[in-house]
């Protein structure tokens, strides 16, 4: 997020997680063991593939994020409406794309202040509201990009 927000927001994982919850619309909690953000998949999902694919599809599409990265696993998750069809052969496209769309109840860890270690997470487009693009939206731009 852009450093103004940030200074509105605090350094707590508690005010990210209000903000994402009440400006972003994502059911987000805070882990009271580790202190992430995390989401469950339900209205909301992503699709996650490799960051050049990530790269790419946001160079080459007009979907606009939010965009998290994982930078240790070098992966990016698109966070989504969850429209993806419950599809075995779009789920084998995908799978052999190095793609995958999170099931539902699945969790999804967001960005949190000061996190630093090997689970952390960063936005690489930040959420703004409550409207993320269509999952199929973002399927389509993947294989747009493989073509």
């Amino acid at each position: 997020m852009d450093g103004s927000v940030l200074s509105e927001l605090g350094d707590t994982p508690v005010s990210w997680c209000e903000y994402y919850r009440r400006v972003c619309g994502l059911p987000a909690s805070v882990e009271p063991r580790s202190g992430r953000i995390v989401m469950r998949a339900c209205a909301i999902g992503a699709v996650t593939m490799p960051a050049h694919y990530g790269g790419m599809v946001l160079v080459r599409s007009p979907i606009a994020g939010p965009v998290v990265a994982h930078p240790r696993s070098r992966r990016w998750s698109f966070l989504v409406q969850r429209d993806v069809p419950d599809d075995t052969k779009l789920f084998m496209e995908l799978f052999r794309l190095d793609v995958s769309v999170s099931p539902l109840g699945a969790e999804i860890v967001l960005p949190s202040p000061g996190e630093r270690g090997p689970g952390f997470r960063v936005w690489v487009k930040p959420p703004h509201d409550g409207v993320p693009p269509s999952g199929m939206a973002v399927v389509d731009a993947v294989r747009s990009v493989h073509r």
